[in-house]
């Protein structure tokens, strides 16, 4: 895995629009663990999901299997 970090994918412009909406999303893990909270920061590697109690969870990018906007 490479430490660049390219803002020109869609896929971290979405992840910058979730963290600036504060959209509250699902981070499906390929443990098959869901997390849900809203993306505090993201980096090359990680990304950073706090919990409605205000818990940080920090997940590899390599961990995900999807991500999406939890519905009402």
């Amino acid at each position: 895995m490479t430490d660049e970090f390219n803002t020109a994918l869609p896929s971290i412009r979405q992840l910058q629009t979730f963290i600036k909406d504060s959209t509250e999303v699902e981070v499906k893990l390929s443990t098959s663990d869901l997390v849900v909270g809203k993306v505090r920061w993201q980096d090359a590697n990680c990304l950073c999901v706090v919990d409605h109690y205000d818990q940080p969870t920090i997940i590899w990018k390599q961990a995900i299997v999807f991500i999406k906007p939890k519905l009402a």
